[in-house]
């Protein structure tokens, strides 16, 4: 299992404004916790959003948070798929 890097929340308060900016301008996200235990992650806010979907559908559809998964396998295929979403 990979080692998750952990900012923690002493450094973060010590310089929130930098961390803030490198999320926004990197669109990379920061695990945060205390003794090197992951505890909350700060994401960048979505370019996009959509008033009839959730606040977390919101996040994960359109914040770049998932990027990374673009390098990722695909596992399904389209018969996998039963239900069409919109």
């Amino acid at each position: 299992m990979n080692h998750i890097k952990t900012l923690s929340t002493t450094k973060l308060r010590e310089n929130i404004s930098d961390f803030i900016d490198i999320v926004a301008t990197s669109g990379k996200s920061i695990v945060l916790g205390r003794r090197n235990i992951p505890e909350a992650v700060l994401i960048p806010f979505p370019n996009l959003w959509n008033g009839k979907l959730t606040e977390i559908t919101n996040i994960n559809a359109y914040s770049r948070s998932f990027d990374f998964l673009s390098d990722e396998p695909e596992i399904y295929s389209i018969k996998d798929i039963k239900h069409k979403y919109a």
